[in-house]
């Protein structure tokens, strides 16, 4: 009776448990925290989302039991966004299901479409989705590199020849969280071909696909000819329209896929809340200079963040995609690993950031950094980090967490 639940034994321990006491004892004794680690999107949602909300909750009809896979207006407006910004043509009916939030639609996929002992190639690091939602239902990750390159295209192979019993599913994420990865179409389409030739599935993670910087839009992998028979693709309305506590989110792509998750989803849920699901209909349909601008301010934000951070010391790649900074651990600290660093940080200097090995082991000499403070607090975060990085105590805590390690 007291023995640990098998599918929570199969978890792996939750590397931010391990954050979250510190920031909140911090926060507790008068510390001001500047927290860089959660992509928890700080702007507001638009006005004209929040007043159709408002509109549609006072009908009180709208306030009975929804459709889990979505109302049917919801649907139709995912199909005219995929139409618009990817030339991909899908049928409302057979080929989305809205979703709340993609979490929840992949954790579903999982369940939908797996079987235990089943093998999935999952890159490493990644959103950590993309991996517990398999091993929940029983399944077996094995990891992949995260860039889209040749290498990546080589690993697959080796994957599915040496995997047995063979992968019945690869995870794409593209632009990636964490790292800020973007794919190309030509790699798209060798992993399409190749996917199709050994009949495994693909599903997509397209969730920043309007999160870009340099007038450079993402793809979708369903523009690639013949990808609509083996995959489906998940995006999200959190970071789009700046609607993260909303919960809305889509599956779109193979009808067989999508009827299997529909089929789940129909057993768990009636669906969100009907007014919200009217708001977000409004937000697809609507015009998207709210989205422009979104775009604008995390690319001021990301532009401030390089600058400053590499003045104060701490060179950080500028990111094409996302709204998270990928950053390799500074030299000096590299041996400390991850999680050590972001107490050490956390303790240190105020600034919380999200250690890379929550989202895999081989993310372990970089942090996450989310642009969800304003330019100043972030040049704030900088300065602090400046004065520790250029401190005796800096290094006198490397020493001493060296020793206790």
């Amino acid at each position: 009776m007291h023995s640990e639940f098998h599918r929570i034994k199969r978890l792996p321990p939750y590397v931010f448990e391990h954050i979250n006491p510190i920031k909140a004892k911090a926060r507790a004794e008068g510390v001001d925290i500047i927290d860089l680690g959660m992509g928890n999107p700080d702007l507001p949602t638009p006005p004209h989302i929040v007043a159709k909300l408002n509109e549609t909750v006072k009908n009180p009809r709208t306030h009975r039991y929804s459709a889990s896979k979505g109302i049917p207006g919801l649907r139709k407006a995912q199909a005219s966004y995929y139409g618009r910004r990817f030339g991909v043509k899908l049928n409302p009916d057979t080929q989305i299901v809205a979703t709340l939030g993609s979490k929840e639609g992949f954790a579903n996929m999982a369940q939908a479409i797996s079987a235990p002992g089943d093998v999935v190639l999952v890159p490493n690091p990644t959103y950590p989705i993309h991996s517990f939602g398999f091993i929940i239902s029983g399944g077996t990750v094995r990891s992949m590199p995260a860039e889209p390159n040749e290498e990546f295209l080589r690993s697959l192979d080796r994957a599915v020849r040496h995997s047995i019993p063979k992968p019945i599913a690869l995870i794409l994420n593209y632009p990636a969280n964490p790292t800020a990865y973007v794919a190309s179409f030509g790699f798209y389409k060798e992993v399409v071909d190749y996917c199709r030739e050994h009949e495994i599935f693909i599903l997509s993670d397209l969730a920043y696909a309007e999160v870009y910087f340099d007038n450079n839009p993402p793809i979708s992998v369903l523009q690639v000819p013949g990808a609509m028979d083996i995959t489906v693709e998940f995006t999200s309305m959190s970071k789009t329209f700046s609607m993260p506590g909303w919960r809305v989110g889509f599956a779109v792509g193979n009808e067989r896929l999508i009827a299997a998750l529909a089929r789940v989803k129909s057993y768990l849920d009636y669906g969100a809340f009907t007014p919200i699901q009217v708001a977000a209909a409004s937000a697809l349909n609507g015009d998207d200079s709210c989205v422009e601008e979104m775009r604008k301010i995390y690319q001021v934000r990301r532009d401030v963040m390089v600058e400053s951070f590499g003045r104060a010391g701490w060179d950080i790649p500028p990111p094409p995609a996302t709204m998270f900074a990928w950053a390799p651990i500074p030299d000096q600290f590299a041996e400390l690993g991850s999680l050590e660093f972001a107490k050490l940080l956390i303790r240190e200097t105020g600034v919380a950031v999200a250690p890379g090995v929550g989202f895999g082991e081989y993310g372990d000499q970089y942090v996450r950094l989310a642009f969800v403070e304003n330019e100043q607090r972030i040049r704030q975060a900088a300065r602090n980090i400046k004065r520790f990085l250029g401190s005796q105590t800096g290094k006198a805590n490397v020493v001493q967490l060296k020793t206790q390690t």
